[in-house]
């Protein structure tokens, strides 16, 4: 196991109609002026946005707010937030939406407090030591923003995917309730699953060894999904299932089961850049990327792919061809995510083999390497995207 440090503060407060309590939260860690930032429609069809105001209202906390958010949220509306925030003199921002509507209160939350481009903060010119708070009050769950300290934003100008993470971007309290999900669209929810996936598959594909404890750790958490996204998708209001699949996705990207081992993250890297060209949700894009990585990587550790295919999906190790287990298990992921709607190839997207050049371009490589599992290229990355074809 690697040395590592590992710092997890926020107040996590789970359960039924928690959301009436935002006010109070706000009020426990020292807002008083506070920027409540949300999507589209559903937030406030559903009387979600209402009842936040009041119970903010009720603690005594001024606000103003800015909708809007939209999935692979946009640089626009982070320099609009970033305005607004330093017009009213904000000291706290309140999430109320999915992982992008989060994402994009964390970038307004750094820019607030900077007087450049907050987007020297995603093309790694400047580090992430200051924010202003974050509340978050989780609606979609999936990208696990609501306990990580990362952001991921697209800009406009190139249409260009990029991340930034820092400590202070890991939100002061984010409010869980499972009700809030249980509307979503299958769609949605088969993506969320998919996400909350990839994120600890980045973290168990590792070169670090002897890492049991957080390796039953990630393995427990993909078979809880394995087990309650089909039960959510086959019926949207079974409470329980919502409940395992939020806490999944919230530990599935806070780390925990990350420390002590190197992660790799090139899927994730590729997909932005399909994500960010043809503005695909972002599961949907880790459906059609992962399986490819996975075949592509596959014989620098068979004995790590055949450990999440017997461990995972339950395969018969095959002790004289192992490769024969690892493949299997990948073959299982694909069946798996196809099950619960996602894409698992190019077409499928809308992408296209012809504008691979473009997607590897974008990343920016030149003659640097893409992940730590295995160290990608522009040519292995090449490949790869070719197999997702």
């Amino acid at each position: 196991m690697d040395n590592f440090n590992f710092y997890s503060p926020t107040y996590f407060v789970f359960g039924k109609s928690r959301e009436n309590e935002a006010g109070d939260y706000v009020r426990k860690f020292k807002g008083t002026r506070v920027l409540i930032h949300y999507g589209s429609g559903s937030v406030v069809e559903s009387g979600l946005l209402a009842r936040v105001k009041k119970s903010l209202a009720n603690a005594g906390i001024w606000f103003t707010e800015l909708g809007g958010v939209v999935p692979n949220p946009r640089s626009g509306l982070v320099y609009k937030g970033i305005e607004q925030c330093k017009e009213n003199n904000i000291d706290f921002v309140l999430a109320v939406g999915g992982g992008s509507v989060i994402d994009s209160a964390k970038a307004i939350a750094i820019g607030a407090l900077y007087d450049g481009d907050f987007w020297d903060f995603f093309t790694g010119k400047k580090i992430v030591e200051k924010a202003l708070p974050i509340g978050t009050i989780l609606t979609l769950t999936a990208a696990g923003s609501e306990g990580s300290s990362g952001s991921v934003i697209t800009h406009e100008n190139g249409i260009l995917k990029r991340a930034t993470g820092g400590e202070v971007l890991r939100p002061a309290f984010s409010i869980l309730n499972p009700e809030l999900t249980c509307s979503l669209p299958p769609f949605q929810t088969a993506c969320g699953a998919t996400d909350m996936m990839a994120h600890v598959m980045e973290r168990y594909f590792t070169n670090s060894k002897r890492v049991e404890i957080s390796d039953r750790l990630a393995e427990g958490i993909l078979l809880t999904v394995i087990n309650e996204a089909p039960k959510a998708l086959a019926n949207p209001l079974d409470y329980d299932a919502r409940a395992n699949l939020m806490w999944a996705g919230m530990v599935a990207h806070n780390d925990t089961c990350g420390v002590g081992r190197l992660s790799d993250w090139s899927t994730h890297q590729m997909e932005h850049e399909l994500s960010g060209l043809y503005d695909v949700a972002h599961g949907a894009g880790l459906a059609v990327m992962f399986p490819a990585w996975m075949k592509y990587v596959m014989k620098h550790d068979v004995m790590r792919f055949a450990q999440f295919a017997v461990r995972v999906w339950g395969c018969s190790m095959d002790f004289q061809e192992p490769e024969n287990t690892a493949l299997e298990g990948i073959a299982c992921y694909e069946k798996f995510v196809s099950s619960l709607g996602m894409p698992i190839r190019f077409a499928s997207l809308g992408a296209r083999a012809a504008d691979i050049p473009v997607l590897v371009k974008n990343l920016g490589l030149a003659g640097k390497t893409l992940g730590n599992f295995v160290k990608l290229t522009e040519e292995d990355v090449t490949k790869i995207y070719e197999l997702a074809v």
